[in-house]
């Protein structure tokens, strides 16, 4: 399959950009904007719209193979790329990145990926999210020439060895936490409710009172919406560094609240994301490896989530080596070109590791697609419903792709087991 050109175009993303470290400072919200001034280099405002850009791949066939560049809610933080900015990126594709695919066969996705992921421009790398946008269209060029799907390419070309069926969906509820946590129960998520817990004063509060009433509460709505008993969704909350914030970064103390926090839960499991934010690679390790072991050594079974400071390939080949965490998030925009997406979870599930295939609210309904088609090759543990933060756009866009990519494997396979069978008789 050869590409004779290459289409950019600015599209919408699923959300918007948001400065992590003026919300963490006290900016306050103004209905759905906040108020106050930008401290993250980059951010002309608090919160501002995402910006995507879909790179369109015209192939020698007639068929259009196509992914979405997308970043995360949170840029220029915990080790990240740059908020994204969709005009800049269609320039640097058009002259950097078009010339090298034009008139290019694309015969295996492993290698023309690594092309993309290794280009620098001016000594630097791509920005994460063009690398990741122009590796999904490359994939999917892959898949067209074939005749497979996404899925069934990553499984071959990766030697996954896993089933092609759907991974349990992780829902996020943004803002308005409680109606949407009742959205999630209505409709059976498989894990909830992220909570977006990113302040200390009015989400998590000075001893965590605030997280300790809103897990109760969840719990209890589940109880009391649940249709069937054995519907038991794993409780999933991302603190943004609240706990180590509220208690001084002591693990210890930490440590005694999650446990806490675990009892509240049940009959339900609870997993905490990015409880300590000890600010560097290094640092986060050690101390998330420590508060896994604190946990263990009260007997909780609360898991460790490990999400800021654990971006690239080779941060999350230090995680697992430390034992860092229970779960590793790879937040697919983060890593750049999906072939590195593909290597972690893969190396995170080999390892004994839960691996999370992640991403952002801020993508769009493609880079949502691709996601939840890699996540079912690799096995994942779970995957995100994204993009947005409505529950209702991200289960249905994930949960959607799953569904008809697990009935296309299923019937091919049928169709070749009844070649085959015919072939005998």
């Amino acid at each position: 399959m050869i590409i004779t050109d290459i289409l950019c175009v600015p599209v919408r993303s699923g959300f918007f950009a948001d400065d992590q470290a003026a919300i963490l400072a006290g900016a306050r919200h103004d209905g759905f904007d906040y108020s106050g001034d930008p401290l993250t280099p980059g951010f002309r405002s608090v919160r501002q719209a995402g910006e995507a850009v879909s790179v369109m791949l015209l192939l020698d066939d007639g068929q259009v193979a196509y992914g979405d560049c997308a970043a995360v809610q949170y840029s220029g933080v915990g080790g990240r790329d740059a908020v994204f900015g969709a005009s800049e990126a269609v320039d640097l594709i058009q002259q950097h990145v078009a010339p090298l695919l034009r008139g290019r066969e694309v015969a295996d996705f492993r290698s023309m990926a690594m092309v993309i992921d290794r280009l620098t421009v001016e000594g630097h790398p791509l920005h994460t999210a063009v690398r990741y946008g122009v590796t999904q269209a490359l994939l999917d060029t892959v898949a067209r020439a074939r005749g497979l799907t996404m899925a069934e390419v990553v499984r071959d070309e990766y030697d996954t060895g896993v089933e092609i069926v759907p991974v349990p969906m992780f829902v996020q509820s943004g803002d308005d936490r409680y109606n949407n946590v009742d959205k999630m129960v209505l409709k059976e998520a498989d894990v909830l409710p992220h909570g977006l817990i990113n302040n200390v004063e009015t989400r998590f509060g000075r001893d965590g009172e605030l997280l300790a009433e809103f897990v109760t509460w969840v719990r209890d709505r589940i109880i009391a919406l649940r249709t069937r008993p054995d519907y038991e969704p794993m409780m999933h909350y991302d603190i943004y560094g609240t706990a180590g914030a509220a208690f001084g970064g002591d693990v210890e103390r930490v440590a005694d609240y999650l446990a806490g926090l675990g009892e509240l839960a049940k009959p339900f499991r609870l997993r905490v994301e990015h409880a300590i934010d000890a600010g560097s690679r290094d640092a986060q390790v050690t101390t998330s490896a420590a508060l896994r072991a604190a946990l263990r050594a009260r007997n909780s079974d609360v898991q460790i989530v490990v999400d800021e400071w654990c971006n690239t390939l080779d941060d999350i080949e230090v995680f697992v080596a430390a034992g860092a965490a229970d779960m590793i998030h790879v937040k697919t925009p983060d890593l750049g070109g999906v072939n590195n997406a593909i290597e972690a979870l893969l190396l995170v599930s080999r390892s004994g590791l839960a691996a999370y295939c992640g991403g952002t609210c801020n993508e769009t309904d493609r880079s949502a697609q691709v996601s939840a088609q890699i996540a079912m090759a690799c096995g994942a543990a779970q995957v995100l419903a994204k993009p947005g933060m409505g529950v209702d756009e991200g289960m249905m866009i994930v949960g959607n792709e799953m569904a008809r990519i697990e009935a296309i494997v299923a019937a091919r396979k049928r169709s070749s087991a009844d070649v085959t069978a015919g072939r005998a008789a």
